[in-house]
């Protein structure tokens, strides 16, 4: 299944990004902590190469607690400074610790303007991510405000928006971007699983069964008990999702399962962390 979608918008907001980078003092960029590596967008390591970063593992609520820590490690120890967030819910400690990290990168810089005598000036910070990420939302919970237009689909945010936070930190919301060829047939499937792409550019069917052969090796215990299947599972992904139509009572006309409704209801559950807290991402597959 060759998964690609790239909007003339994107082109449009790679190069405002570069054209505004020189103006900033910082990247922050964030990943789907349930994709970490499928949703760090190459580019933007191209273009932001010489910018100090934070790296934030956005929508960590969600995904696999291990694999969070797990993950965290594994970019710490690229070099990366590394935090988990929850954007779906506003807590002050994380609030507090995003702004500590900033003021650790910066430690020197500001250090250096404070003995020439320079303070109040605020630091200048760029959030990149792909779309759907939760940058909008993330900025609205990190400002105390709902400042930016925050929805669960892709392609929200289109232009620049400026933030000013009361600690000195200047945010800049861009739109999200993708990378016009995603080669990695993996990480195409992760992205189209989690939201990242447009759904009505999908083989839906497709996607469900790729899904389904990820939760029944690492997430089997959650796939059963939300589907209320036997412990046995088809080894065909077919097969399993024609099981859990059956489970859930779609039938269409002729006795037949309706495994197109199937699949959609099994992604959104997904999606809304109704099966479990879940990570998709595998080491192996996505260095492949």
């Amino acid at each position: 299944m060759d998964i690609n979608w790239y909007p003339g918008h994107m082109t449009k907001a790679r190069r405002m990004i570069e054209a505004l980078l020189p103006s900033v003092d910082c990247v922050v960029e964030l990943v789907d902590a349930r994709i970490p590596l499928s949703s760090k967008n190459p580019d933007i390591e191209k273009i932001t190469q010489n910018k100090p970063k934070l790296l934030i593992l956005n929508k960590s609520d969600i995904a696999d607690p291990k694999m969070n820590k797990w993950w965290q490690a594994y970019f710490e120890e690229k070099g990366y400074s590394v935090m988990l967030f929850d954007s779906r819910t506003k807590k002050a400690a994380s609030t507090a610790m995003f702004i500590g990290k900033i003021k650790d990168i910066f430690a020197e810089k500001l250090e250096r303007q404070k003995q020439r005598g320079i303070v109040g000036k605020s630091v200048k910070i760029m959030v990149l991510g792909i779309p759907n990420v939760g940058k909008s939302t993330f900025i609205n919970n990190i400002s105390g405000q709902k400042v930016a237009k925050a929805e669960d689909r892709p392609g929200v945010t289109r232009g620049k928006q400026w933030i000013s936070l009361q600690n000195g930190i200047d945010m800049l919301d861009m739109p999200g971007i993708l990378w016009p060829k995603l080669e990695n047939k993996y990480a195409a499937q992760n992205l189209a699983i989690t939201g990242a792409i447009k759904d009505n550019v999908l083989d839906i069917e497709g996607l469900a069964m790729v899904l389904l052969g990820i939760l029944k090796v690492h997430y089997k215990n959650e796939l059963c008990l939300r589907y209320k299947l036997p412990d046995e599972l088809p080894e065909d992904n077919y097969e399993l999702l024609k099981l859990v139509a059956k489970k859930r009572g779609f039938m269409i006309s002729g006795g037949h399962v309706d495994t197109e409704r199937a699949a959609i209801i099994l992604i959104d559950e997904f999606r809304g962390c109704k099966i479990g807290k879940i990570t998709l991402d595998n080491l192996d597959k996505n260095e492949s």
